[in-house]
This record gives structure tokens, sequence and C-alpha cells, in this order.
């Protein structure tokens, strides 16, 4: 348990403080603004589409360290993936920091994600894992106006 908990903080605290993908896509296609108004974190990511395919995913904002990292991960996870991918690995993510369903097969797929399996006991922070995931949906479904976690 030690050791996960040594991961969880390494890679949160890598990819908060270098997020990866962290831009905005000039050609993007497809955007929507997050926003947390709990914690003020705030989260916009940009797709480029084909057809069903993520070609590029990026995201700019500002919030905590939970946040930053969720949404590094998250784009690193699923450049390349289809939309259907993203939907699947949104179902599995949002499941697992809520802590409705955390069996090893259900996270499997995940990879990194699985890190933030324990977020799920600080239920203030589930906000701020997922607000990511929330704006990525809104992005593919092409939802105007700012989403928020509440």
């Amino acid at each position: 348990m030690e050791e996960l908990h040594d991961l969880y903080q390494e890679l949160v605290l890598d990819h908060s403080k270098n997020p990866r993908n962290f831009k905005k896509i000039l050609d993007c296609n497809h955007s929507a603004e997050g926003f947390n108004p709990l914690c003020g974190d705030q989260v916009t990511v940009y797709l480029k589409l084909e057809k069903d395919l993520i070609q590029d995913i990026s995201f700019l904002g500002s919030g905590c360290a939970i946040s930053k990292a969720s949404a590094s991960l998250m784009t690193t996870a699923l450049k390349n993936k289809t939309t259907k991918d993203a939907f699947n690995f949104f179902d599995k993510f949002v499941q697992m920091v809520t802590g409705k369903n955390s069996e090893s097969s259900h996270l499997e797929n995940l990879g990194k994600l699985q890190v933030f399996k324990g977020v799920k006991e600080f239920p203030v922070r589930v906000k701020c894992a997922s607000l990511p995931w929330h704006t990525l949906v809104a992005a593919i479904q092409e939802k105007k106006g700012k989403i928020s976690t509440e």
C-alpha cells in the first residue's frame, strides 16, 4: 500500500509540475471549458477529431495538482484513441474515483490513471480529478457553455 501511495505522489507531482499536452491546439475542431467552483479549478480541453479518432488532445488551465495531473494523464492516455474509447475511459475513471467500481478487472485498461484510485477516500478531491474528464465529454459532444462540477 505504501508503494502505491508513493507512486501516486510521484506521478501526480510530476504531471502537475510538468503537464503533458499543456497547450492550445490551434487547429482544434472541438473544445470545452470546465470549472470547479469548490476549489477554483479551471480547464479547457482541446480536441482535433478526424471522424471518430482523437488525432490530438490538449488542455490549458489552472488549479490544484490533482486536477492538472488528471488532465495531463488523460490527454496522454487518449491521444490516437477513438471517441468510443474515450467514453469507455471516462466511465471507468469516474466509477473508480467515486468508488462505485474499483475491482482490478474493471481498472485493467486504465494504466497509469489507476493512481487516482485513492481519490475516492477524499470526496472533495473527486471533483478535482474528474473535472477534466467531464470537460472532455462536453468537448466531444460539442456542448456549449462552461461545464461545472456542481
